[in-house]
């Protein structure tokens, strides 16, 4: 889910990989797998994906996993995730869709 969240963020920037993996000053491929969840990226990468896309960290910290919840804070906290994601996948699916102008 984190990864899908960073993955979303970017595209609705209309901002490739490899651009963002050069202004972030990472590698193309480590912006692959963070967002394919085979990576977990840092804080201080993710300060920086939050300070360039100009967007509070907290709104990405909301994605990753905190082990010190409970079973049902967390339950909570993942089903809100998800529902932020599809909304997110809602908006890219229908911004392809839009003739361009």
């Amino acid at each position: 889910m984190f990864g899908e969240a960073l993955r979303l963020v970017r595209s609705f920037h209309e901002v490739n990989q490899s651009d963002l993996a050069a202004q972030l000053g990472i590698s193309r491929s480590y912006v692959s797998e963070i967002e394919s969840g085979r990576k977990v990226p840092s804080l201080e990468l993710l300060q920086k994906y939050a300070a360039h896309f100009e967007m509070p960290l907290s709104s990405l910290i909301l994605f990753s996993e905190n082990s010190g919840e409970s079973e049902r804070d967390l339950r909570v906290k993942t089903m809100l995730g998800e529902k932020v994601i599809a909304i997110l996948q809602w908006v890219e699916k229908k911004a392809r869709l839009k003739p361009a102008a």
